[in-house]
């Protein structure tokens, strides 16, 4: 009896930390380690990413002038849906409303919409349907911040200080504005798998202010248990992101890293004072530098960095979101096409390795990592660091090859310790070289 009642106790700290419980309805999300991120809007016209309206200073009264421009006449809902689900995606996130407040649906709740532009056409709903009917996912992307109602807080924000906005705020107005939007994304496109929420940070001290930030210094009231029993009461099992970069709120059922992996802060990323929860993971990243379309950056990752990072995810047990900023006409860029096509051929031959699978037993290392799914581990070398690696493992290994590379795999383990050694003289993969090794 106490053996049950301590694994009870175990099972129930591991599902419900600091208020956070796993949804078992979300078991698809941790299964899935790939979406498509897709930032997307009139600041697609100026080509200078999707924060050009802040730094570059337009007003709002300048900056509107793109509804009369913003004019996607290329975009094939059907062809984005096609191109993620080739390159072995499993859902896809897309920016409903950015930071410009322009929403890319028939909102009924602002006329800063895409009905009223020269494509006049609902991108949500096209998208939506191609989902469905292709058995993805789609989570929304939802900004917090705007940079362009009268009625958010701009007053105390840390962007957005150039808009041209005089009058003052009226708080309550603005959530309920945004629990009104809410509510016709999640009534009006069928099952919604998530909403992506970004912009809490805009309510905190400034850099240059001294202060150490922290969630409850945020300069106004979210309403986020509010907002959040909406979303669950609309939609029980949508899935809550809030890109804060800080530890996970209760309500949350996902825990997003911006351009950083898990526990890590080493690329330039925002996750520094953001601890690592018990809740399934997700890590976003860019193609290039830029998320929104930039025409002046062709600085973009190649294929085996981006099947890296995709690896090292799924090492940390995490999603790998990665993003696509399409032109204005609606098209993706080609050379983000070539991208996705050699992801999905690499996915198609070794994506077992990756779905499903859970995080290694070793984090992800500077040589590769490791991922598992049941007494099935996977070791990924993405780089060659010496003539050997060391793995321990729980147990006895029962068999273990190359599961990509032509050669016999050379291996022992040390009774005791279980620490297997893995001898790496031989030619590798020029991507990926993955180790199978059945435990017994």
């Amino acid at each position: 009896m106490k053996k049950i009642i301590f694994i009870l106790i175990t099972c129930l700290f591991v599902g419900n930390i600091n208020g956070q419980t796993k949804n078992p309805n979300h078991q698809w999300f941790e299964d899935a380690r790939f979406g498509l991120f897709v930032h997307f809007g009139p600041y697609s016209v100026l080509g200078n990413g999707e924060w050009v309206m802040n730094s570059k200073e337009y007003t709002v009264h300048d900056y509107k002038k793109l509804q009369h421009i913003f004019d996607p006449r290329l975009f094939d809902a059907e062809k984005w849906v096609r191109t993620a689900k080739d390159a072995g995606m499993k859902y896809i996130t897309f920016t409903s409303r950015h930071h410009d407040g322009f929403s890319n649906w028939d909102t009924k709740q602002s006329d800063w919409n895409i009905m009223n532009t020269p494509y006049g056409k609902d991108i949500i709903r096209q998208l939506a349907d191609a989902c469905h009917k292709e058995g993805i996912k789609l989570a929304l992307y939802y900004s917090l911040l705007d940079w362009s109602r009268d009625d958010y807080s701009f007053s105390t924000g840390r962007t957005g200080q150039k808009s041209g906005r005089t009058e003052q705020k009226d708080w309550i107005s603005y959530v309920n504005f945004m629990k009104a939007q809410l509510t016709e994304l999640l009534t009006n496109y069928g099952e919604i798998a998530g909403i992506w929420f970004d912009g809490e940070w805009d309510q905190l001290p400034r850099e240059d202010s001294g202060i150490e930030v922290k969630h409850e210094m945020s300069k106004v009231d979210w309403h986020f248990q509010e907002i959040y029993g909406l979303i669950h009461s609309l939609q029980p099992d949508c899935m809550i992101a809030n890109n804060h970069h800080l530890a996970a709120l209760p309500g949350e059922d996902y825990q997003a890293f911006e351009k950083d992996l898990p526990g890590e802060n080493t690329g330039g990323g925002f996750s520094a004072n953001q601890s690592v929860s018990a809740l399934p993971l997700e890590t976003c990243e860019t193609m290039n530098n830029s998320w929104g379309y930039n025409i002046r950056d062709n600085n973009f990752k190649s294929t085996n960095q981006l099947i890296h990072y995709l690896v090292k995810a799924a090492g940390y047990g995490a999603n790998l979101l990665l993003n696509v900023g399409p032109k204005p006409t609606g098209e993706i860029e080609d050379i983000s096409m070539v991208r996705l096509r050699e992801i999905g051929q690499w996915t198609a031959k070794y994506g077992e390795t990756i779905y499903g699978t859970k995080a290694g037993v070793v984090k992800p290392q500077t040589w590769g990592a490791a991922t598992q799914k049941g007494k099935v581990h996977y070791i990924h070398v993405l780089k060659k660091e010496g003539e050997q690696i060391q793995i321990p493992f729980p147990s006895s290994i029962r068999s273990a090859r190359w599961l990509n590379v032509d050669a016999k795999l050379v291996w022992k383990q040390d009774k005791k310790t279980r620490n297997a050694v893995f001898d790496l003289n031989v030619p590798l993969d020029s991507v990926d070289s993955i180790i199978e090794v059945m435990l017994k």
